[in-house]
């Protein structure tokens, strides 16, 4: 792993003032630039995911892009991941859970325990998603994700650079994190990046398959996601929220 350059305790905000009326190719060229090998896009294959990889793959040849297998995502997000590696000659890194793991929660309380309470779902998520991040990230100085400031209460603090200090203060950064669901889909479309075909389903977030479901016109675009939680509990723990990731600018 490189030197981290933004340990906790280091200023980010001379970095979020450069950032914030930049362009997301600018913060990932200085992402790449700064930390090398060692900076990947955490991807699951929603429409801001495939925009950064574009982006990157315009930046750099073969740029890192790691993925969480859940065992339990959508066959059009399997299918996906076969046509970006395709269009854009890169090896994807697929991460899986411990079996293990697996095994005993599906054992102790079925395969839709988590629909049974919110202790429960987290229990899920900590198993198929939280626990490979971690495993993932404590080989990198650096991650990069979709987030947009714009998809969810959780989310309205997001800066696109910060320290990660939950995940051993590495850096986290976010280039979308001022776009709008918009500007996502004009890019897209302009630039013909393949997506998720679920989003023409009515799918504007995609998540594992029993957890996420189509929205009507006009509703609120996370709706779809841990539809019988609140908004404010519309998580997975993948993003949750620190004090140097969330502060307003």
């Amino acid at each position: 792993m490189a030197e981290n350059t933004l340990r906790a305790g280091w200023d980010v905000e001379p970095l979020n003032r450069t950032f914030e009326h930049s362009s997301p190719e600018a913060v990932l060229a200085w992402a790449l630039e700064s930390f090398g090998e060692d900076v990947a896009l955490a991807s699951s294959f929603g429409a801001e995911d495939v925009v950064l990889i574009d982006m990157l793959a315009g930046l750099a040849p073969n740029p890192r892009v790691f993925a969480i297998d859940t065992g339990r995502l959508h066959e059009e997000t399997y299918q996906l991941m076969d046509r970006i590696r395709e269009r854009y000659h890169i090896s994807l890194e697929v991460h899986v859970p411990e079996r293990e793991a697996v095994e005993s929660l599906v054992r102790e309380g079925g395969f839709h325990s988590f629909r049974e309470s919110l202790d429960a779902r987290h229990a899920c998520c900590k198993i198929r998603k939280v626990d490979v991040l971690q495993r993932i990230l404590a080989d990198l100085s650096a991650w990069i994700t979709g987030l947009r400031r714009e998809q969810n209460v959780t989310r309205q603090g997001i800066r696109k650079v910060a320290v990660d200090g939950l995940n051993g203060d590495i850096v986290k950064i976010a280039p979308l994190a001022d776009w709008s669901n918009e500007q996502v889909w004009e890019y897209i479309r302009r630039h013909q990046v393949p997506y998720n075909e679920l989003h023409d389903r009515g799918f504007p977030s995609i998540g594992c398959a029993p957890c996420t479901r189509a929205i009507a016109p006009g509703a609120d675009p996370r709706s779809g996601r841990w539809w019988w939680e609140t908004p404010e509990q519309k998580e997975c723990g993948l993003h949750q929220r620190s004090a140097s990731f969330q502060k307003d600018l």
